[in-house]
């Protein structure tokens, strides 16, 4: 009766250590496939710390990995992030300046001139208002300010408007200025660079045999023109693209290695989120984004892309869930706040988020 109550006690003190039965045992396959999976991602890794680039077939790999791969394949873009970033993170401010009234087509955007949406339509904002954003923007800890505008590209009003701002934003606040201003010409890239801006942004969206299927208005060149521009320019280049539009696995990694050539600064992902009212949201239906595919999406960008800054768009808070801190083993930036016509998590998530992880904010400026 004592061996058995020994016995007993024994068990459960096990259980509460949660330490695995004595008579459990692991196959040597089940060992040998782990080892093989941690070890296919990091010889990624490796190469790509060494100054080398993933090919298209392995960001296929990456995309259409099991989801038993997902830890192992976080861990190797949390190496390449910790190398080049360390723990920070980017904190990102946006304020929308101009809203609605856009001549384009865009079918994912409900401020498109096609969009029946019902979102707030304003001309650009007066510069004591942007000015107002840009106090919220330095009191929420953020690094960059970022001014973005509706319509094909800046009227000429517009522009000297946008670049009066910034000079009396520059001179307020310890602030990285971004602007999204639609297309640019050389000499307006020109302009917004004398005026101090830091960073345009300007997203690639997705790939370009998939882009002439959500917009007729522009063309993809038109764009990659404007990345020209602003390289030329002297500043640094924001462009990134939303996934789940209805595009494939091979249009992300098009957009991701594209963007890796171009060397861009900083690189948003965004996650679609069907609005009412937008073409797309009508006409497709929306592509199953599960938390363990954003989170593969984020690990192939990190490792496509492993000096720029990459960050958590819009739509990490629905498509990521209760995953959405593990994002930032890839990712190292975020908005705090809400996004151009979709509202985010309060910041205070945002910062028990980062302080959970044990990462920091970077005071940028």
């Amino acid at each position: 009766m004592i061996v058995s109550l020994c016995k007993r006690c024994d068990k459960q003190r096990r259980h509460r250590k949660h330490e695995p039965p004595t008579d459990m045992t692991i196959p040597d396959s089940t060992l040998s496939d782990a080892t093989s999976m941690t070890k296919r991602w990091n010889e990624l890794a490796d190469r790509v710390l060494d100054g080398g680039t993933i090919t298209a077939e392995e960001g296929l790999a990456i995309l259409r990995s099991d989801d038993s791969e997902v830890l192992d394949l976080l861990a190797a873009a949390y190496r390449v992030r910790y190398q080049r970033h360390g723990n920070r993170v980017h904190l990102n401010f946006l304020v929308n300046a101009k809203s609605g009234r856009c001549g384009e087509d865009c079918g994912y955007c409900s401020q498109s001139r096609i969009s029946t949406a019902e979102i707030q339509k304003y001309p650009l904002l007066e510069e004591n208002e942007i000015l107002a954003g840009a106090r919220v923007a330095a009191e929420r800890d953020a690094g960059t300010y970022c001014i973005v505008t509706s319509g094909r590209g800046p009227q000429a009003q517009e522009l000297a408007h946008v670049e009066q701002t910034v000079r009396q934003i520059k001179q307020e606040h310890k602030l990285g200025v971004c602007v999204s201003p639609g297309l640019l010409s050389p000499e307006q890239a020109q302009r917004l660079k004398a005026a101090g801006v830091n960073r345009v942004n300007h997203n690639l969206n997705t790939s370009e045999r998939y882009y002439k299927l959500i917009c007729s208005t522009h063309t993809y060149q038109d764009r990659l023109a404007t990345l020209d521009a602003v390289r030329a320019a002297g500043m640094e280049i924001c462009s990134g693209g939303i996934v789940g539009m209805g595009e494939t696995d091979e249009d992300v990694v098009e957009l991701a290695l594209r963007l890796g050539r171009f060397k861009v600064e900083a690189l948003p992902v965004n996650f679609w989120l069907p609005i009412e009212g937008t073409p797309l949201a009508s006409d497709r239906k929306p592509t199953s984004l599960s938390p363990r595919y954003c989170l593969k999406v984020l690990a192939l960008f990190r490792l496509a892309n492993p000096t720029t800054i990459l960050r958590m768009g819009a739509g990490r808070e629905e498509h990521l869930g209760c995953l959405q801190p593990m994002g930032l083993y890839a990712a190292d930036s975020m908005f705090v706040g809400d996004y151009l016509t979709t509202k985010g998590q309060p910041p205070t998530a945002d910062y028990a988020m980062i302080e959970a992880l044990g990462f920091e904010v970077v005071e940028e400026g």
